[in-house]
């Protein structure tokens, strides 16, 4: 029997991992918000985090996980979705971001930020914007 040549058993092992079993995992991962105080079924309009270095932390992992795809590495936006390091630490801002990853966002009947509410947690949610106001920049 004759060896197959190294260049068809590569292609071989690429096409077994491309797609199938090792795809890319796009959906929603929940965030442990252990040792944050619970804020309870009303949504908070002002970050109830802020300034928290717990939140920050717990933060950083929740955006990793479910942000950063699209908004980018430490909230430095490639141009995809907005630059999230912008959004200064303000009540005014504190809801626009409550509400946008509650409801998620769409333009002319396309989903560009899918709803979060009922996958993430509200402190989950507060955690991540703690995060992103650790990393914010004015210019």
């Amino acid at each position: 029997m004759k060896k197959a040549p190294r260049l068809i058993l590569i292609a071989i092992t690429v096409s077994c991992f491309d797609g199938g079993a090792v795809a890319h995992d796009v959906g929603a991962h929940p965030v442990t918000t252990t040792g944050l105080p619970e804020l309870g079924d009303a949504w908070k309009e002002v970050n109830p985090y802020r300034g928290n270095g717990l939140a920050v932390t717990i933060g950083s992992s929740g955006y990793a996980q479910n942000c950063a795809r699209c908004h980018g590495i430490e909230g430095l936006s490639g141009g995809f979705a907005p630059d999230l390091r912008r959004l200064e630490p303000s009540p005014e801002l504190d809801m626009y971001f409550e509400e946008t990853v509650r409801q998620g966002r769409t333009r002319d009947g396309k989903v560009y930020m899918p709803p979060f509410e009922g996958i993430l947690s509200q402190e989950a949610i507060w955690a991540i914007r703690t995060y992103l106001e650790s990393r914010f920049i004015s210019d």
